[in-house]
């Protein structure tokens, strides 16, 4: 039998310590030997990593292409609204996240869902006599993205698929092939203001069905949807028994000829996670706060979706703080102006570039209702020298240094995104300057035709 003596030492100031001495009467034991196996290095890359991909880093990063030097680079790529200074957030805001740090009251952990009295105040926000929520409808997470992360993982298991538009942000396709679920694209329609293909919609569900995915106001799009489309869509989902995800982000960002609907406003039986947060609307996308609102009046998702909501986010224990700190008072005191002004330049951007890009031959801008972007086809016809989309915008950089993401990126190749949130005088330089890359590139219908025939 082995013996074992344990001796606790304390000298003077240090705390006790435990000297454990191995005295061993039988066999030898000998570090690092394990028997039947022989030691090596054997460290690999998980397959979640390896399943993760995101199409738009991909993309941009394999676009090895200088800009011009002569031309100083303007970048219509980002979706960040603060790259350029012209749109700073609200005093109020900055101001309640200074009062928040100063009081030293949230320098702890929260709970993993958030603090009870932050989940209130978005509760307060956002509730309505058709859509009602109360605090324990609330998850806040780490930004928008983690919101849609923990919504899939609760609604989604490895094998089934959910269904996501195309175009659509990219990524709902890299967090759902990580957690190896499979993604159905269903199809946008850019000549009817960018409307879900409903008949297309519904002919991809199928029992292994776990979602649908509804992003409005929409990224890359830039399209609000109506009312009535909002219904017709929910009729599907209603039908076909199948939950919603509902992207949200951008809610309420719509220009003023437009009216912007939650749906879960128009909706009593189907059940939906709806995901939103303070990055686009508030301006601080760095800030990183987001949140769930749980919209269940049938009690179709029940305790076990809220209970899953709950395990999931204590996977990294809830969102900033300090943010939490001020969310109350950014939600409730930021004054109504500031959102009103915001919406103004940027609905005065996308006029602008919208009246641009429809007075060059080749491109099709579709018109946006809000959100921070706009969609261009390229009539690839008359650009015959260019394989696709992505070589079509390789060449927009080399040649004027304006970069716009070929929207190969959100799987709809021969368009391009261009953002609308960059300074008036950038968007009309950069538009002159797609003007006399088109004019260079341009062919009519004989001259294509004569060019393919060379080739």
């Amino acid at each position: 039998m082995d013996s074992y003596l344990i001796q606790v030492n304390g000298h003077g100031d240090h705390a006790p310590m435990l000297d454990v001495h191995l005295k061993n009467t039988g066999n030898t034991i000998s570090p690092g030997k394990v028997k039947g196996r022989k030691p090596r290095w054997a460290v690999r890359a998980s397959e979640m990593s390896k399943k993760t991909f995101n199409p738009v880093r991909a993309i941009v990063d394999s676009m090895k292409v200088e800009p011009n030097p002569k031309k100083a680079m303007i970048s219509l790529s980002l979706g960040d609204p603060t790259v350029f200074g012209n749109l700073p957030t609200n005093d109020e805001v900055t101001r309640a996240m200074k009062e928040a740090l100063d009081s030293g009251q949230y320098n702890g952990y929260a709970p993993s869902v958030g603090y009870q009295s932050c989940r209130e105040a978005v509760a307060a926000y956002y509730t309505c006599p058709e859509a009602p929520l109360k605090a324990q409808d609330v998850i806040l997470t780490s930004g928008c993205s983690q919101a849609i992360e923990l919504a899939l993982a609760v609604l989604a298991n490895p094998g089934q698929n959910i269904l996501v538009p195309r175009p659509g942000f990219s990524l709902y396709k890299t967090l759902a092939l990580s957690m190896g679920i499979e993604v159905k694209l269903y199809n946008l329609l850019p000549d009817k203001a960018w409307e879900i293909d409903l008949e297309h919609l519904e002919s991809l569900v199928d029992e292994k069905t776990a979602c649908l995915i509804v992003n409005n106001p929409s990224n890359p799009c830039g399209s609000v949807f109506s009312k009535s489309h909002l219904q017709e869509i929910l009729a599907v989902a209603s039908r076909q028994c199948v939950p919603i995800l509902a992207d949200e982000i951008y809610g309420d960002m719509v220009f003023a000829d437009c009216k912007y609907e939650p749906i879960a406003t128009l909706s009593t039986n189907v059940p939906i996670l709806s995901c939103g947060g303070l990055a686009k609307r508030w301006l601080v996308p760095g800030w990183r706060m987001g949140w769930i609102l749980i919209h269940d009046r049938r009690d179709i998702f029940g305790n076990e979706i809220r209970d899953g909501l709950v395990r999931l986010s204590q996977r990294i224990l809830g969102p900033c703080t300090i943010v939490q700190g001020a969310l109350e008072r950014i939600l409730h005191r930021t004054p109504p102006e500031f959102y009103h002004n915001t919406l103004s330049i940027l609905k005065s951007n996308a006029d602008l570039c919208y009246a641009a890009l429809s007075a060059i031959p080749g491109l099709q801008p579709v018109r946006p209702a809000g959100a921070m972007y706009l969609m261009v086809e390229i009539e690839m016809e008359h650009f015959p020298e260019f394989e696709n989309d992505v070589e079509f915008t390789e060449r927009l950089i080399s040649e004027q240094s304006v970069f716009c993401l070929p929207a190969t990126c959100f799987e709809y190749p021969n368009f391009f995104r261009v953002v609308i949130t960059v300074p008036e005088e950038m968007i009309l330089e950069a538009c002159s300057r797609i003007q006399e890359f088109c004019e260079m590139h341009y062919q009519g219908a004989e001259g294509a035709q004569d060019l393919e025939c060379d080739k």
